[in-house]
């Protein structure tokens, strides 16, 4: 049961995972961008729900519509200030031009807000105590399921939105070729545009559960950039569902990997990342391009 125990936890752990991660998937699978600034977003966000909650005292739900109503404009922001003339230059200057942002991102944080550590935990009310204990060595947190259950209304809210909207469409026409999409009407500026948008709506949400759920500090970035990364190519990039399947393997090979030895959580996830690089490194379930 204690096995069991493990893998149920690593379920709802990679549910946090895939929905930090699907923002990530999706600049990659629209515009072919990796983003390496994706954790310090998330973070971003996170501080920017909880600086609503301290200072306006709003319920943290209302917080959390306002700073993602926000962080949707600093994503199209992004796309039009700095990614639309950097991927004119190839693969490599975006690379650059996201890490450099990460950095930048990073040191604000820490200006504003010192290395001390944040959490909204305290402002979710019993959401976060409360659990259903099934037998003495099995319990389930309502946090995460709660957490599963909006990483799964997103990523398949995601897919539809790409397979049944007029937009989506447009940006997965984008995604395939640009230069052609232009030629039948398509703004692929603008639709560059709302594609960083969703986003890094998607990556501070991700970021606000992180608060909720445990303690963001300014340099939670890159470590939350990791676990995006390695739940998105060990599911496959550009395709939401992989990076639902990729967010369970990781979370169960952490979870695993604790149970085994408490010290070798993040490694046991990190060995699964090198294993399906080594062994598939597509990923698990092939990109398909930004409808799957």
């Amino acid at each position: 049961m204690t096995w069991v125990n493990a893998i149920i936890q690593g379920i709802m752990l990679g549910g946090f995972y895939a929905l930090l991660a699907c923002g990530l998937s999706l600049m990659f699978g629209v515009m072919r961008i990796i983003n390496l600034a994706h954790g310090d977003l998330a973070v971003l966000g996170a501080f920017l729900t909880w600086v609503l909650v301290d200072k306006t005292h709003f319920p943290l739900i209302v917080s959390l519509v306002l700073a993602l109503i926000v962080m949707f404009g600093v994503g199209w922001a992004l796309q039009r200030v700095l990614l639309e003339r950097s991927l004119r230059s190839g693969m490599l200057i975006p690379l650059l031009t996201t890490f450099g942002l990460g950095i930048v991102i990073e040191n604000l944080l820490l200006e504003a807000f010192s290395p001390d550590v944040r959490s909204l935990g305290g402002n979710a009310g019993v959401v976060t105590t409360a659990s259903w204990r099934i037998t003495d060595q099995l319990s389930i947190s309502a946090l995460g399921i709660l957490i599963l259950g909006v990483a799964i209304i997103v990523l398949g809210g995601l897919h539809l939105f790409l397979a049944r909207t007029s937009l989506g469409r447009a940006m997965r026409a984008t995604a395939q070729d640009p230069d052609t999409a232009e030629l039948v009407g398509v703004d692929s500026r603008s639709v560059y545009a709302r594609a960083a948008g969703i986003a890094v709506v998607t990556a501070a949400l991700a970021g606000a559960f992180l608060a909720i759920r445990a303690v963001v500090d300014p340099s939670s970035g890159p470590t939350q950039l990791i676990f995006a990364f390695e739940a998105v190519v060990i599911g496959g990039f550009g395709s939401l569902w992989g990076t639902l399947l990729g967010g369970f393997v990781l979370g169960v090979a952490q979870t695993i990997g604790a149970q085994i030895d408490p010290q070798s959580s993040a490694l046991a996830g990190h060995l699964v990342f090198l294993a399906v690089l080594a062994f598939r490194s597509g990923g698990i379930l092939m990109a398909r391009g930004a409808e799957a």
